[in-house]
This record gives C-alpha cells, structure tokens and sequence, in this order.
C-alpha cells in the first residue's frame, strides 16, 4: 500500500469519469438498479477506505443477492470481472476491452421484442431464417437504439418491400438512422416521415419522367442535393414536367441550370421553363428553315435565339430571315450577322422584315439571270447589296441585264458591270438606246494573263454543263424508276442487305456466301423492273461524256485528260 492517501474532503471534490461506450450502448439497456450499482462501484475504485459489498447495497437500498445479480449481469456484459462472490469483490474493466469468451444473448431479455417481430414478419408473409434473426439480436446488443424503434423501421422496410423484405434492408436502415445519431422512437418516427415524404415527391418525379422502376437509396442524394442549393419542391416537378422523359441525372443537369437562371421558385421555375420551351421551338423552326441539322438547342439559344427574341423578332419574322438565308447558304452565324445589321438599320417588325426579303427575292432572282450571262458569279449578300445600289441608281433590269452581256468575258464580271453601270449613270444613259455608240462596241482590253483566266473559266463552264446534263439525265430516271412499286422495294432490299453483309464480314463470316446471293436474287428483280418501264441499270448512273475524267477534264492521278486538249467552242 502506498506510503500517502487523498483525505476524505479531498475524495469528496474528486470526479468518477464514466466512459461514453458505456452511455450510449449499455445505459439505454439496462435498468435503473443496474446503473446505479455499476456508477456507485465505479466510484468506489477510486476511493482508497474499505467498503464492502453489503454496506453498498444497504445504501443503495437492494439487497446483497440483487447486487451480485446485478454485477452477474455488467460480467455477461464484459464491463466487470467477478473475483469473488462471496464475499463479493469486482474487477472493472475498460468498456471496450474485448476480454473473455462472447455471452450469449439472454432470451429473456428480447422475449417481447421477438414477438412483435415475428408478428410483423407473419404480417409480410415473410420467414428470417435463424441466422437473420441473430444479426438482428446482436445489432440491437452492440448499438443503443430502443427496441421499439427498431420495430418500427421493420415495420417501414415491410411497407416499402412487401414479399422482397430482407433482414439486410432493415439492418442497413437502421445503422444509417444510428449513424446520424437517431436511436429513440420519436427520432425514428420523425426521420421516417421525412423519408416517406422524400419517396412520395420521388415517385411523382418518376411519374413525371416516365421511370417505372421505384426509388432507390441513391436517388435519394439528388433530392439532398437540389434542397441543398434551395431549389423548391415544386420547381424541380416543372422541370421534370419540360423534360416528359428522362432520368434523374439529366433532370439534375436541368436543375443546375434553374440555378443558374436563380429560378429555383416554383413560379419562376414554371415561367423559365415555359420561356425556355418557346425559345427551344424557335430554335428548331431556325434550324428546319436554315437546313441545319439541331441537337442540342440551349447552345443556340443562348448564342443566337434569346438575343434575337430580347431584340423583338418574332417568329414568323425569323422564319422569313432564315428562308432568306438558306437561298445565300448561310447558317446560324451568318444570320445572326445580317440579323445584326437590320438592327443598326431599324429593320425590326415583321412588315419590315417582309419588305426586306422580299426586296431580297427580287435581287436574288435578278443575280440568277445575271449568273446565266456571266457564268462564275458568287451568290453572296455583297453580290445582292451592289445589285440593291444600281436598282437606287434607277437603272431598271433591262440595263443591269444589259450590263451582265456585256461582262460576260470578264474575269471579274461583277466589278465590270458597276464600272459600266457606273459610267451610264455619269451619262445619264438610263435606256440601252441611250448608250453611246462607241460603248456599245468598244471591246474591253484585257492582258494575257485575263484572256488565259477567261479561256479557263469557258473550259471549266464547259465541263460544269456537261456533267450538270449527264447528272440531270441519271436523276430524272431515277425520279421514273422510283414512282414503280417493285423497283423501290428492290431497291431499299439491296441498301438493307448491303449492311447485313458488311456486319457479316466482321462477325459472322459463315453467312456470307447466302446474303451474296441474296444480293445477286435481288439486283437481279431490280433489273426486271427497271426493263419493265423501259429503264436499265445504267440509266440510273451519269453517262459522261469522257469516261476517262468524267467530264472534269483530270484524271485521277491530276494529270489533264487528253480531252481537255481539245478546243471548245
């Protein structure tokens, strides 16, 4: 023993610490006997003055045998080690000290437990299996959620599973609910609700989206997600509306856009999303008029279509414009740039838009004679906006025509027009009758250089009309052979097969031989209707005049062909 000792009043300002392992998983469990007896002992380690078991239990007002019961209890606990029972003499132990051998589960003590499970289970028309049954006892052992509370997220896990319940489920439930600290009834009852809840606004979202399957753990996270960033109930079910079909990550992209645009209301969300359809449709009417292929609108919207519609256009305005633009070859860039002039230019409303393109039409029409006469004559806005400065010279179409024979040898026509235009107008020549004699015949000086560019240009128009005829033979009978029934149907037979024989040739080598001559049967039945109306299969392909270059006056290998030698008239 040791040579000095604490006084009884400095015993009586000392602190007896009590582990927290033992708060949270053994006090909940036992009852107030048990605890008070394993405090007091607890207190008397520290205490160095003899205080054997009786007078302990005479003032905890129990009995000597209650007592021993009790630390009997805290020893199948593993928190005491019973030395001596007569006299009673206790060893504590660490809380978490994994000393001896495991204690079984007394029965006794989850007798009623057992029997509302099992009840619940009969309930569900399901029956654990012994092994599931010790997974639960030992989880309620080791964790310090109340009993009542455990049966009742079976109860829950039974409700959302019916016949698929599974031990595993309500285990994992449960540890999720310990996790955040929720071990009581009311705790379980409360976040319950709250879970319910999530399930029900879930499974309206999955309605929305046309997803069949029913929620699941990790669709859960997208729900703390969007309440996390302080997006409404209700504005997430507007987006789920807009979208009609989907999944939830894409509807979580949709969200994250609401953010952006600081809609996450319900209302503002409703209002931005139906703004957001209009300018999708817009979007699209562009893209069919324009000839551009859309996937994806909201990169064009945001790029083009919102600053168009802020800037008033409509879209029987836009329509009009885009139309114009597929005539010029435009798309979304360029328009946006003629769209950008006419709003420097006050050209806004839909009248004015109309008279614009109309003005438009009449100038491309006029530019299409223009390429007749001249030949090489780029289709640009450049091109219509100096045909729409000779119409305010006053010149009428006849003269511009005039002007456009007249350019015909020039290797830049256009540029020769508005230097003869030019002069006209000086001279007031405002009729063919009134252009001077001398104009009409002086011929256009033109350097070796300009005469070998223009021969050039003869030889590729040349060319160009050649092909275009050749072209426009094999299209116009192909145009005849698609209005026969049987040809069509060979014709969409041989495109299908032709892709069932490049599959075959990767995947399936042994079939081959059978789709090759199904290919011939059917080329074969292509033929006969094509002889049926009069046609052959080389009809249907451009006849070229020189089979050598296919009227480009180049051979494969670049080199000239030897037709091109030949002088055109």
């Amino acid at each position: 023993m040791s040579f000095s000792t604490f006084s009884k009043e400095f015993n009586a300002n000392m602190f007896t610490c009590v582990e927290n392992q033992f708060i949270t998983k053994y006090l909940p469990q036992a009852d107030g006997d048990a605890v008070r007896a394993y405090l007091y002992g607890l207190y008397l380690c520290g205490c160095a003055e003899e205080f054997d078991a009786e007078s302990a239990a005479k003032l905890l007002r129990i009995t000597p045998k209650r007592l021993a019961d009790i630390f009997s209890f805290w020893e199948e606990c593993d928190l005491v080690h019973v030395l001596s029972r007569d006299p009673l003499f206790v060893e504590y132990l660490p809380v978490n000290a994994a000393v001896g051998k495991p204690k079984p589960i007394r029965p006794e003590k989850y007798a009623e437990f057992n029997r509302a499970f099992y009840t619940l289970l009969q309930r569900a028309n399901k029956d654990f299996r012994p092994y599931e049954m010790q997974r639960i006892l030992e989880f309620l052992e080791k964790e310090p959620m109340e009993q009542q509370a455990f049966l009742l997220v079976a109860e829950y896990c039974a409700k959302k599973d019916g016949s698929r319940l599974s031990a595993a489920h309500i285990l994992n439930k449960a540890e999720q609910l310990c996790r955040a600290r929720k071990y009581t009834y009311e705790q379980v009852e409360e976040d319950l609700a709250d879970f319910n809840e999530h399930e029900r606004e879930l499974s309206r979202l999955f309605t929305l989206l046309g997803i069949s399957r029913k929620p699941q753990e990790a669709d859960y996270a997208f729900l703390e997600k969007w309440r996390a960033k302080g997006v409404a109930a209700g504005a997430v079910q507007a987006a789920a509306a807009a979208m009609g079909k989907g999944t939830l990550p894409a509807l979580d992209g949709l969200v994250d856009e609401l953010c952006e645009k600081e809609a996450t209301g319900e209302d503002s969300a409703r209002e931005y999303m139906k703004r957001r359809a209009e300018i999708a449709s817009t979007v699209f009417k562009v893209a069919r008029k324009l000839g551009v292929k859309v996937q994806n609108p909201r990169p064009y919207a945001e790029e083009y279509c919102e600053k168009w519609l802020e800037r008033g256009y409509d879209d029987d305005s836009l329509s009009l414009l885009a139309s114009l633009c597929l005539k010029l070859g435009y798309g979304f860039e360029e328009m946006d740039s003629l769209i950008g002039k006419l709003y420097a230019d006050g050209i806004v409303d839909e009248g004015g838009v109309r008279a614009y393109c109309a003005s438009r039409d009449r100038e491309l029409r006029l530019l299409q004679k223009i390429q007749n006469l001249c030949g090489v004559v780029k289709k640009s806005q450049s091109a219509l906006d100096m045909i729409a400065a000779w119409r305010s010279w006053n010149f009428s179409e006849e003269m511009i025509l005039e002007a456009a024979a007249r350019s015909a040898n020039a290797s830049s026509p256009l540029p020769y027009m508005n230097k003869l235009l030019s002069e006209w107008k000086r001279l007031g020549a405002m009729s063919p009758e009134q252009i001077p004699a001398k104009e009409r015949v002086a011929p256009e000086f033109k350097s070796e250089a300009a005469v070998a560019a223009d021969m050039r240009a003869d030889r590729e128009r040349h060319y160009s009309e050649l092909r275009a005829r050749a072209v426009q033979r094999a299209e116009r009978a192909k145009a005849q052979a698609e209005r026969d029934g049987k040809f069509r149907e060979a014709d969409a037979a041989i495109r299908r097969t032709e892709i069932e024989l490049a599959k075959a040739e990767l995947y399936a080598p042994e079939t081959v031989s059978s789709l090759r001559s199904r290919m011939e049967k059917i080329r074969r039945e292509r033929s006969e209707a094509l002889r049926s109306i009069g046609l052959t299969d080389s009809d249907l392909v451009p006849a070229y005049s020189c089979p050598k270059c296919s009227d480009t006056g180049y051979l494969p290998d670049g080199k000239m062909c030897d037709c091109y030698q030949i002088p055109r008239n």
